[in-house]
């Protein structure tokens, strides 16, 4: 790792989402943009780094705005005012993955062909992205950014189908790897889910307009109803005449990413009919009984985990308090040019209440671990506290492969679940005890959802073969 400044997250030990989306069709029940605006917002979790809308004006043509920064950094009063009202609209919460934190690669994309203007946004990774680029290379396509969500738009774009209902399949049909994506024209709004379901989409309504977002929260700070999630495989496009639904062959089985219910998703989505609450909750209920050990007080670790500490507490019978507290003036991405100075940033973010830990024995529920820097400092607080043992306990299994569908992982050799035993983690983070939820209890804690699920960061078996993109991974590392 070079000591360049680069825009990075505060809590190291996070394995970031890469996007959010959001589209709507408004028939007259939410104003654009500022109903954009308010989804953006509710999914910015989803993405930090960049952010944007694309609108079809009620002038003609598609107007849009994106930059680096936060949506209330970007979408301000002028920026709004200039891309004004419109019938069509999507938007985009961005983190970045492959493709470097650049403002040319911030989403919406909008491309010119002979069927018009396209704009799309994507939360994904395609594997075969380096092959599909190459292709269109030769073919005469000039690329504008490093995102996979080009390869995507140019597909659609060059394809000899005039409508949206023929292209898009026909790019389904190339494209291997993990979508959920929103486009849209001057008349329509397109909403797309991977073939295995593996990034979230759902669908809402408020009155007569439509909304698809990454989370049901952004359907509902909107005062939308969820109606349900886009099926794997499925395109759903909206325009004057209602809303029409393609099926395109799905995979055999399902794969959701089941970290959205660890660590992604906002705490009050639901996906694919599971509450992001109630598993988090449920994890740290079966966690109490596979892994209980004498103590005072349960803390959780802001924000995810707090709803799986509770329910340790409540399985538990220890006492559930705030051991921790997260100051929300600190922004969750700002420059950190080395190792002294990230770890600065967590005690900047977060602070150990000395009151409620002194001389007592800390249960500390967090829902993952990846490198071990961010366990390690957050112990550290509560031993300087006053904390007399601290037994850590994680509501999800060791994390041990990287992901190649969307989140930005560390390499094999970073992951400390990969390289180390429990003990040895134990040892390493300074903890009196560790444990983490089996795969088993993961499992039950999604077990009434509608869907199956990708596991390969816990298993390192993947729904579909990523040999594509490891290589390419690993030649680019060299």
């Amino acid at each position: 790792m070079t000591n360049d400044f680069r825009l990075l997250k505060p809590y190291t030990d996070r394995m970031p989402e890469e996007c959010g989306v959001v589209g709507i069709y408004n028939a007259g029940d939410l104003p654009m943009p500022g109903s954009m605006y308010y989804a953006l917002h509710s999914v910015q979790h989803r993405g930090e780094e960049s952010c944007g809308m694309a609108i079809a004006g009620e002038q003609g043509g598609i107007r849009y705005h994106k930059d680096m920064g936060l949506v209330t950094d970007v979408m301000t009063d002028e920026a709004l005012e200039n891309i004004g009202n419109g019938r069509v609209a999507i938007g985009h919460v961005r983190y970045s993955t492959q493709a470097e934190n650049l403002a040319i690669n911030a989403q919406p994309l909008v491309v010119r062909s002979r069927k018009g203007q396209l704009a799309l946004a994507h939360n994904g990774n395609l594997i075969n992205a380096v092959t599909l680029r190459r292709e269109l290379e030769e073919d005469g396509t000039i690329f504008q950014t490093a995102v996979d969500s080009e390869v995507m738009a140019n597909l659609i774009a060059r394809s000899t189908k005039e409508a949206l209902a023929e292209a898009i399949p026909e790019m389904m049909a190339r494209v291997r790897g993990s979508y959920a994506l929103v486009a849209m024209n001057e008349k329509q709004l397109v909403g797309v889910r991977d073939p295995f379901g593996n990034r979230p989409l759902c669908l809402g309504r408020k009155g007569n307009s439509y909304i698809l977002a990454s989370e049901s929260c952004a359907i509902e700070v909107l005062g939308g109803e969820y109606i349900r999630d886009i099926r794997p495989g499925e395109i759903i496009m909206i325009d004057d005449d209602g809303i029409h639904s393609i099926q395109t062959k799905a995979a055999d089985k399902s794969a959701l990413c089941v970290f959205e219910f660890v660590y992604f998703a906002r705490t009050d989505s639901t996906m694919d009919g599971i509450g992001v609450y109630n598993a988090r909750r449920e994890a740290g209920r079966l966690l109490a009984q596979i892994a209980p050990v004498e103590a005072d007080l349960v803390v959780g670790v802001p924000d995810s985990a707090l709803p799986a500490a509770m329910g340790y507490a409540e399985a538990s019978g220890i006492p559930y308090g705030d051991g921790l507290v997260k100051n929300r003036y600190i922004g969750r991405t700002f420059i950190q040019p080395e190792q002294s100075m990230r770890e600065q940033g967590v005690r900047m973010k977060l602070a150990a209440l000395r009151r409620n830990v002194h001389g007592k024995r800390i249960v500390l529920v967090d829902d993952s671990i990846v490198r071990g820097t961010t366990s390690l400092q957050i112990v550290e607080m509560l031993r300087m506290a006053g904390a007399r043992q601290v037994h850590m306990r994680i509501s999800s299994p060791p994390v041990v492969s990287p992901c190649y569908f969307g989140i930005d992982t560390p390499d094999k050799d970073q992951l400390i679940g990969a390289n180390h035993s429990v003990e040895e983690i134990a040892k390493m983070i300074g903890v009196d005890s560790l444990a983490y939820l089996d795969i088993d209890g993961l499992l039950r804690t999604v077990e009434y959802g509608n869907c199956g699920f990708c596991m390969g960061c816990f298993t390192g078996e993947y729904p579909m073969d990523v040999k594509e993109t490891c290589e390419h991974v690993c030649k680019s590392k060299k």
